[in-house]
């Protein structure tokens, strides 16, 4: 059920008004409307100084003119106004509040939008097998699962997808790991969990290989001749051109240790709520796009130098060089990048291609792009990088190779333990029983760990704190689901809400509430528009904590008269709504007990 939202109403009366006035047409797109300031009167304010600059008009005299004809023309929906230097504020009439709550509180859907026919794919998580999901994955995976439910709410046909990397000499690292020092060992004969089993031998390798370079640089190599003729290097090196070359034992290794590795993701998916409609495996697409070299060269997209090598210049775009095919004919990064967006069109033959991706990929992802447009592929205008930071810890970067990164398993864990410890201080869970504690603090733990890395926009660079962010004051996952169960609460013990609901007078903080919660769609479209989840979460804190100051002042069950108690239950049904359905675009489940 789509809900036509109160600016888009007002937005071409106003502009008719100004055209009427000016005496010529006006366009609309010039027309900037918002939300008035808390420190002034009213509940929308158009912006004048455009068009009393363009028009040569005195702006308090236009404005004064521009507020008192909506009111005569529109009675019933601008109530009064007020011109602040440059500004006019407008006053929504109080019917059209409470007609837009009567209408609205019912609706589980309110925002959403029915199929516009357009397709986008959303790719994220994206990991490589040879260590287990970290905290920089969850930030990854978080904003993939959001960004495709938000858009899915807003009518978009959305496929979830993700690239698994597992092949190449990282993969390998691993393996040799295992073969020199697992003896054997298995996640079922450690009782390790298979990421983290395969994860150890990463981490191995790198002091291994750290110690070899050592002690070849203290017999008189250089560090860069340590780094190539180091012994567990040398191997490493062997392992992947025999696994290019098909040999059976080390492709069975392969196997085995990618299939532990791919038990432990599904096991840690399945416990954050992610999933994926289309999985990619890079050892089936690294040789996809050599057909694109073929097709270039003979465009003149791509040129050979005298070692045999295929390159693409870039530098009238304003960028490099790319290598695009060794001289050997062995596929680069960008060229498999190439082969998949096109197998991955060919596929879903989709509008949007959204690719999650670190913003340490930048340049990588502009020359995919551009290659695509000087190819001539109809589906590149259509990829779209969401770009974002990387999650930090206070102690600073984390470093896979070193293990020093804060695992996803671990921080879940833990996670749970602290919202095990919160809750149980506020001492209000006597009557759960253990098996729906237990669900509370997985909701809490989970809720709290989404909404703190989805609370900051992507672009920006963040930091974790896990105490922080379970808190259940101020802007937390927590605090928001706490109103939900709080206005759930009030629900249950009013029962049946009544039927018929007579004009009430609004009090300021109801007001509010309500222009915020009547531009729940606008959000929702302005979170699809900048690929920002964290304007829906942002959004949610803000809903949460006008309630709460709502509920502060005013009594709902003890309301002066009835009137008064059935709107703010209407009002408080609504809201809750909006944050259950706000926290479901985060991937947040909303308690309805706390």
């Amino acid at each position: 059920m789509e809900t036509k939202n109160l600016l888009q109403e007002i937005k071409p009366l106003i502009n008719s008004q100004v055209s009427e006035l000016l005496g010529i047409p006006h366009p609309p797109s010039e027309l900037v409307i918002q939300r008035t300031k808390p420190e002034f009167e009213g509940d929308y304010t158009l912006v004048l100084f455009g068009i009393v600059k363009k028009y040569k008009k005195n702006p308090d005299e236009f404005g004064q003119a521009l507020g008192s004809a909506l009111c005569k023309v529109h009675p019933t929906l601008f109530k009064n106004f007020n011109v602040v230097k440059g500004f006019l504020n407008l006053s929504i009439d109080d019917s059209f509040w409470i007609n837009f709550l009567n209408r609205s509180y019912t609706n589980t859907s309110f925002g959403s939008h029915s199929l516009i026919g357009k397709k986008v794919m959303v790719e994220y998580s994206s990991p490589n097998t040879n260590k287990p999901l970290h905290l920089g994955h969850l930030r990854n995976i978080f904003l993939g699962w959001s960004i495709a439910e938000i858009l899915n709410y807003c009518g978009y046909e959305v496929i979830k997808s993700c690239v698994v990397n597992d092949r190449g000499i990282h993969i390998c690292k691993s393996m040799i790991a295992w073969q020199l020092f697992a003896n054997g060992a298995t996640p079922s004969s450690t009782g390790q969990k298979g990421d983290h089993f395969v994860g150890d031998y990463y981490v191995r390798f790198n002091e291994e290989f750290k110690k070899q370079i050592e002690e070849l640089v203290s017999k008189g190599r250089s560090p860069a001749e340590a780094e190539k003729e180091a012994p567990i290097m040398k191997a490493t090196q062997q392992l992947l051109i025999d696994w290019e070359a098909g040999k059976k034992e080390v492709l069975d290794l392969w196997n085995q240790m990618n299939d532990w590795v791919y038990e432990g993701f599904d096991s840690t998916y399945k416990k954050i709520g992610a999933d994926f409609q289309k999985t990619y495996y890079e050892s089936k697409t690294y040789l996809l796009g050599k057909k694109f070299v073929e097709q270039g060269l003979t465009d003149g997209v791509f040129y050979q130098k005298e070692d045999g090598s295929t390159w693409i210049n870039l530098t009238n775009d304003g960028l490099d060089e790319k290598l695009v095919l060794r001289k050997d004919g062995t596929s680069v990064y960008i060229t498999q990048d190439l082969g998949l967006a096109e197998q991955k069109f060919v596929e879903f033959q989709f509008d949007q291609s959204i690719y999650v991706i670190a913003d340490e990929q930048n340049y990588h992802m502009k020359v995919l792009q551009l290659i695509l447009q000087k190819l001539g592929k109809s589906y590149a205008n259509g990829i779209y990088h969401l770009s974002y930071g990387m999650v930090e810890l206070p102690s600073g970067r984390m470093k896979s190779r070193e293990g020093s990164v804060v695992d996803a398993d671990d921080l879940i864990d833990e996670m749970l333990q602290v919202a095990k410890q919160k809750t149980e201080e506020l001492g209000k869970v006597k009557d759960f029983t253990e098996k729906e504690l237990s669900e509370l603090y997985n909701t809490l733990a989970l809720g709290a760990l989404k909404f703190y890395l989805l609370r900051v926009d992507p672009k920006k660079k963040m930091i974790f704190n896990p105490q922080e962010s379970i808190d259940f004051q101020g802007f937390t996952g927590p605090f928001v689901q706490y109103t939900h169960a709080r206005i759930c609460s009030i629900l249950r013990k009013a029962g049946e809400l009544p039927k018929t609901l007579s004009t009430t007078t609004l009090e300021k903080e109801e007001r509010e509430l309500l222009v915020s919660l009547e531009q729940f769609p606008l959000v929702v479209e302005q979170a699809v528009e900048e690929h920002n989840p964290s304007v829906v979460a942002n959004y949610a804190y803000t809903i949460a904590k006008s309630f709460n100051g709502f509920y502060t002042k005013y009594s709902i069950m003890q309301a002066p008269t009835e009137e008064s108690k059935a709107f703010r239950l209407r009002l408080s049904k609504l809201t809750g709504q909006v944050i259950k359905n706000s926290l479901a675009l985060l991937g947040i489940q909303a308690p309805e007990r706390m």
